[in-house]
């Protein structure tokens, strides 16, 4: 863009409108310069392994795979076609099924105690009130356990944990809800952070105290979307029970873990069903409850 004068009068010239940058192209283009670049080093790569995809014993073997997993070379009869092995998956699912919602709940009341002091404007700002020092402690140290929390993954948690309580449903269970608890938590604070805080200084004006302003001024605005946000960490959990039950947290990630040792495949179709079907209903759920949560 440069500037010229032409007797006494100055004109700029600009970009004509099309071919203006913005940030968004600007983005997309860095995005699809890395893309290319990172599946150039992936393709190209002597490691990569992409071309033994291409052979025929590779296909040979995916073929075999899947004819393991639908039964086929089985001495005995496949599991999907035993009715001892659809009760004992259903008693899994069931198992899966409690664990997420353990953990969903441990998670959510953590957070329901914690999530108003780790707001800045309740711990230290326009509805802090008195004791402004202290409530600014209480925000950091809380920040600062939401990070800790979320930033280990749920497998590690788990790890951690089955070295100290007997393998099953609660291990898997508590390792899952500290894990969301960091996330539920930061996503709790910032939805009490970008609230309308005018009802709660309202009240707070006219005399209320603290759990009168929380139960009046502030709950009505945040709770349903803090029930959305934790319905839909329900639908992540859900999916992570299988991850978390490798290490013998139960359920059916431990059985999967157990089936494939064994390469007992036609076990996994069943078990893989029964997940699919778990995952299913709970999504289905959680959704309908989060219509009426609005």
């Amino acid at each position: 863009m440069s500037t010229k004068n032409i007797g006494s009068t100055s004109y700029r010239r600009k970009w004509p409108l099309a071919f203006r940058p913005s940030i968004g192209l600007t983005s997309l283009a860095g995005f699809l310069l890395l893309a290319i670049v990172s599946w150039a080093h992936i393709l190209l790569g002597e490691d990569s392994g992409i071309t033994s995809l291409f052979t025929a014993q590779t296909w040979q073997r995916i073929t075999e795979f899947v004819g393991e997993l639908a039964g086929s070379g089985s001495t005995n009869k496949p599991a999907f076609l035993s009715w001892e092995s659809w009760k004992h998956g259903a008693g899994l699912a069931v198992d899966t099924l409690a664990m997420s919602v353990l953990a969903t709940a441990m998670a959510g009341l953590a957070v329901l105690v914690t999530f108003l002091p780790a707001a800045s404007n309740v711990a230290y700002g326009d509805l802090a009130g008195a004791g402004g020092k202290t409530g600014r402690v209480a925000f950091h140290l809380l920040r600062a356990a939401f990070v800790f929390t979320r930033s280990i993954p749920e497998l590690l948690w788990a790890m951690l944990i089955v070295f100290m309580l007997s393998p099953g449903i609660l291990p898997g269970a508590i390792a899952l809800a500290i894990h969301n608890y960091g996330i539920l938590g930061k996503l709790s604070a910032e939805v009490v952070e970008n609230m309308d805080t005018r009802p709660a200084q309202a009240l707070r004006s006219a005399g209320a105290g603290k759990f009168q302003m929380l139960a009046y001024g502030i709950l009505p605005q945040v709770l349903p979307q803090l029930l959305t946000y934790l319905l839909y960490r329900w639908e992540v959990i859900i999916r992570t029970t299988v991850v978390v039950g490798f290490v013998a947290a139960g359920g059916l990630g431990h059985e999967f873990r157990l089936r494939m040792s064994w390469f007992q495949y036609d076990e996994i179709t069943l078990l893989l069903t029964f997940y699919l079907l778990l995952v299913l209903l709970v999504d289905l759920a959680s959704a309908g409850l989060r219509r009426l949560a609005r």
